[in-house]
């Protein structure tokens, strides 16, 4: 089968021929139809995520498919299901092995290159939002990145929990994307003043931050008191430092949210905020974005489009 590798952080993934992997106990074989691409990806490529796994490994961290093969031990989910998984890695092949306590099945409502790039975006503002910043109606919710993978899902959630969004983003096109998932306001990143446009606006309760860099300093500078900022990722490159002393005087806090990381310490808080997130698209509440889907043998291309900031929302590879 193919799959696209990472063999060394010095060069490129390459797209590998590989031998079918056997499920072992507690796992599927799961046919890959679809894979959701993420900002971690182009980490793991390169060796910088905080999970990346040894060389040699396949990328892909999001998996729709088809379970063809039960390891020893598995009853469920039988040959045959589609589901949904995050494996972490794998997923930029043609078929993978995964843990099937980790398969969720995927809803009639929605397909296979919708549900691979579902659970991680969604997920992530959805527990983000609702469990760390505890995120009430009325207030106003600034996404930073407000188009990207994460940022597009935190602009429909929060505005499905009553908030007034302010989403920022990178340019007219990217601003309309934004718009049409609901963001009450929008502010350009590369002509606008975000800390002034936001305290114009009344300033903000609760800041989502998937990017870092300069627009995480201004954002901070617009927080109302007792405003809680999300810290989800650093898209810019930037790693804040974040000033003491502002967070002192108007009592803000600065959290800190890894949705990966809820896979070790407390996995049925993911169970139970992706039955949540099923039921919100079956009833039509959610609209997943998807940008581009690319074939396998162009995953190369699939990842430049998210390094180069050419997507919206997710990027999907289908072998």
């Amino acid at each position: 089968m193919r799959a696209f590798q990472v063999t060394s952080y010095d060069g490129s993934p390459l797209l590998k021929d590989v031998p079918i992997p056997a499920p072992a106990k507690g796992e599927v074989l799961i046919k890959i139809t679809a894979c959701g691409l993420n900002f971690a990806d182009l980490l793991m490529a390169t060796g910088a995520y905080q999970d990346t796994p040894p060389v040699p490994f396949t990328l892909g961290m999001e998996v729709a498919g088809t379970v063809t093969a039960l390891g020893p031990g598995v009853t469920s989910p039988t040959v045959g299901t589609r589901v949904v998984v995050f494996g972490g890695q794998g997923g930029m092949a043609e078929q993978g092995v995964f843990p099937a306590a980790l398969c969720r099945p995927i809803p009639e409502s929605m397909n296979d290159a919708t549900a691979a790039g579902f659970m991680v975006a969604y997920g992530t503002s959805h527990l983000a939002l609702t469990r760390r910043a505890q995120l009430r109606q009325g207030e106003t919710l600034l996404v930073l990145g407000a188009a990207g993978g994460v940022g597009l899902t935190a602009v429909e959630i929060g505005k499905a929990m009553g908030a007034r969004v302010v989403a920022v983003a990178r340019g007219a096109d990217k601003l309309a994307v934004a718009k049409a998932a609901g963001a009450d306001y929008l502010i350009d990143s590369t002509a606008d003043d975000i800390k002034a446009e936001v305290k114009a606006l009344g300033g903000a309760d609760v800041v989502y931050d998937p990017v870092g860099g300069d627009v995480f300093r201004a954002a901070l500078g617009a927080c109302n008191r007792e405003a809680r900022v999300i810290v989800i990722g650093f898209a810019s490159g930037d790693v804040p430092q974040v000033p003491a002393n502002i967070i002192l005087v108007k009592n803000i806090s600065v959290i800190g949210f890894y949705w990966g990381g809820y896979l070790k310490f407390n996995p049925t808080a993911l169970t139970e905020s992706l039955a949540e997130l099923m039921e919100w698209h079956a009833e039509g509440r959610l609209a997943p974005h998807i940008s581009h889907i690319v074939p396998l043998d162009q995953a190369d291309k699939a990842l430049a489009l998210m390094r180069n900031r050419q997507s919206t929302g997710k990027v999907v590879v289908t072998p």
